[in-house]
């Protein structure tokens, strides 16, 4: 008989609703009255509130500011930049209208038509470009790095909660340079901060490397990326950072006099990442018993939850008090431990599995019992069996066990990645490894494959249901042969399914 968990259906009989199921059993979020758009609860808020707090910090580490821009972008903006705009047509929500009036037949109804559509913006390049072209005169006054945090819209059709809903949640960094070799430095320089924080910060490790020219940003010269693997084998794109060349700058006119005196067009990136990085946390470390947390990330690292009948709760609760605080006197990752009291008048157990869908990385339980042997019963959020500890010991050891399943659940995730990545050299083997499940019912992982050429691919891609994720950066140095035209190929992609 399978082991009883809190999460149903588990990952191995419904991956898809499993995630729905550990969002509601987490109390992350859910689906607002707007279809496509989500309400973030309070848990979640917080959750999305430090990874701001550490992106904003490593943004400001490398000389960017925080700015913010319209929501609203004129059509006429998108339409200056032609690739871009049909990159997100599809995609736009339109405003057309400025008030409403009563309707005669009853309710509401649309009036003061505008003179120009407003788009709500689906990215920000066209409206920051066009807010660049004014600041920008002189050399001098180069380069601008702004970052903004925001909402953007993207009316997609089919959404799922954190991965792809119509409203989300980001930064959009954007910044305008003297050079081609700045920008493209900024555009290495950023994704590298994407990288750094989602192994560091997420435990998530990450492949960074070169979106093909299918697969770019519309408008870009360059996409980098971070490619995260999930459970399921599937890959998730957690963060790009583009090289725009001149695109924006000769669409938006950013315009500025040299050092020489000539009139030069700037060169522009952008980079972002979003609400998404949220799914990706759920998708990567947790299991069937609900949401796993990386201790950075937590909201609180630590729930005590004190047990007691009414004649021992002073007594209880004085310790469990003077337990929070010397807990909260020590740090982990260079900032005071998170500690929460849970004293509800619930059951143990159930509020016992509530923390542990939560995800809280460490649970403590005290009693009368505990208390008379100046202990506690400590839960680890990785481990199956909780342990007795000395209170001494307890506090001494507190931040090296939040370390610990730091790294532990980077490492866990690595070896995922690693027992699921393999190198393909025919077409005979990729349709084997992409068309066949494995002894868990799922799909290949990650393939990596010389390519020569995109176009050619399109037909065994699309019935495959496969993408080029990217062109990674490193370890990509000798030429060989493209597994499917058998040609010479300069470079390897990592081919896999994806979100």
């Amino acid at each position: 008989m399978a082991p009883k968990t809190a999460i149903s259906p588990t990952r191995a009989v419904d991956y898809p609703e499993w995630y729905q199921q550990v969002i509601r059993a987490a109390d992350l979020a859910e689906n607002s009255p707007v279809r496509g758009c989500m309400v973030i609860k309070p848990w979640g808020y917080q959750l999305w509130e430090n990874v701001q707090r550490a992106l904003d910090d490593m943004f400001k580490a490398t000389g960017h500011q925080n700015a913010y821009f319209p929501l609203f972008i004129p059509m006429s903006y998108l339409e200056k930049e032609a690739e871009h705009v049909e990159g997100f047509a599809k995609e736009c929500a339109v405003v057309t209208h400025h008030r409403l009036e009563p309707d005669p037949e009853g309710g509401l109804r649309p009036a003061g038509k505008l003179e120009e559509p407003l788009i709500v913006r689906p990215t920000s390049e066209t409206i920051i470009g066009a807010t660049y072209a004014k600041w920008v005169q002189s050399y001098r006054d180069l380069p601008i790095l702004v970052n903004q945090w925001a909402n953007v819209v993207r009316w997609e059709m089919r959404t799922r909660m954190f991965l792809r809903t119509a409203e989300f949640l980001w930064q959009e960094g954007h910044t305008v340079h003297a050079t081609a070799e700045e920008a493209i430095a900024e555009t290495e320089q950023m994704v590298d901060v994407y990288r750094d924080f989602a192994q560091d910060w997420m435990a998530m490790p990450v492949i960074v490397g070169s979106k093909t020219p299918k697969e770019r940003f519309p408008g870009a010269v360059e996409t980098l990326s971070i490619e995260a693997m999930m459970q399921d084998r599937k890959a998730l794109q957690a963060g790009t950072s583009h090289f725009l060349g001149q695109n924006f700058a000769k669409a938006q006119e950013i315009k500025f006099q040299s050092e020489t005196g000539g009139i030069e067009y700037a060169w522009t990136t952008s980079w972002g990442v979003s609400t998404r990085l949220i799914g990706a946390l759920i998708m990567t470390h947790s299991d069937d018993d609900g949401l796993v947390l990386p201790p950075r990330l937590a909201p609180s690292h630590v729930v005590i939850q004190p047990i007691y009948k009414d004649d021992s709760r002073a007594e209880v609760m004085e310790y469990v008090n003077s337990l929070r605080d010397e807990i909260a006197a020590q740090t982990f990752n260079g900032a005071p431990i998170r500690v929460i009291i849970d004293d509800r008048d619930i059951r143990g157990g159930e509020k016992k599995w509530y923390h542990v869908k939560r995800g809280v990385p460490i649970r403590l339980e005290i009693g009368p019992k505990d208390i008379a042997k100046n202990s506690v019963f400590c839960g680890i959020r990785n481990q199956p069996k909780s342990f007795g500890i000395s209170r001494e010991e307890l506090v001494q050891t507190i931040s090296t066990k939040l370390d610990t399943l730091q790294n532990e659940l980077f490492a866990a995730a690595l070896k995922l990645r690693e027992d699921n990545t393999v190198s393909i050299k025919s077409e005979a083997e990729f349709r084997d490894f992409f068309a066949t499940k494995d002894e868990d019912g799922i799909h290949g992982g990650f393939a990596n494959c010389y390519f020569a050429d995109e176009d050619a691919l399109d037909p065994l891609l699309k019935e495959l249901k496969v993408t080029i994720r990217c062109v990674p950066r490193e370890g990509n140095d000798e030429p060989g042969t493209c597994f499917f035209t058998g040609k010479p190929a300069e470079k390897i992609g990592v081919f896999a399914k994806a979100y």
